[in-house]
């Protein structure tokens, strides 16, 4: 949810003034005990400091004919992060949006549209179990076909001031990703934290994000 952490002090939020472009490099997506390791080569931007938003996550995006690959490092925590198997939505984490055919006029979510949510903790008894997600999106005139529970791949380790994670999205949980065909996507991420806020890659949870795909910024799979 919106707080004023996140909120620009603009009028208008100057990344909605702009349709972004972005990279996303081929990395070796090897999944090991560890989870993955992406380069300084795959770090994403993150357009939202334009808006006045917290920069305290290294983001990190890779991509192989096997799928897509995250790593998040958060920093400046002195609590623990807010995770809640039931509430996914609200829970913090790393939030990924994703169109495979790349469409920047519609404004609601088709069939190639996903959003996943990695977690670091909340699900078991304890709520220490980390957790990895496909949500649906709200309003979408289609849903992407639903995969397996344990489909997405995730592994989470604490920090003293925050938590990394990395996981893997295969493609077989990517309705209609064909990089050989379609090397261009739509995406849109924001690291959400009820202590630090929401860093983003464009606009902020002032405009319907969460659920338009027009807002989002065009990635090209390179």
């Amino acid at each position: 949810m919106p707080d004023s952490k996140s909120k620009t002090k603009d009028f208008i939020d100057p990344t909605f003034l702009f349709r972004f472009e972005v990279e996303i490099r081929k990395a070796d997506l090897e999944w090991t005990s560890k989870g993955l390791k992406l380069p300084e080569s795959c770090r994403m931007p993150s357009f939202g400091a334009l808006g006045g938003r917290k920069v305290f996550a290294d983001v990190r995006l890779g991509w192989s004919e096997d799928g897509i690959g995250v790593q998040i490092l958060v920093n400046g925590k002195r609590q623990v992060p807010w995770c809640r198997e039931t509430r996914l939505d609200e829970s913090d984490g790393f939030h990924l949006w994703l169109d495979t055919r790349c469409s920047p006029n519609i404004h609601r979510a088709t069939q190639y549209c996903h959003r996943f949510l990695f977690m670091p903790a909340g699900g078991g008894p304890r709520r220490e179990r980390p957790i990895a997600s496909l949500i649906e999106i709200n309003r979408a005139r289609g849903n992407p076909k639903s995969i397996a529970a344990d489909a997405l791949s995730i592994k989470a380790f604490a920090r003293h001031d925050g938590y990394e994670l990395c996981g893997l999205i295969p493609s077989s949980a990517l309705t209609g990703f064909d990089p050989s065909d379609q090397s261009r996507l739509a995406i849109y991420y924001a690291v959400i934290d009820r202590e630090l806020g929401w860093q983003t890659l464009g606009a902020g949870p002032e405009y319907p994000v969460t659920e338009d795909p027009s807002l989002w910024a065009d990635a090209v799979l390179v």
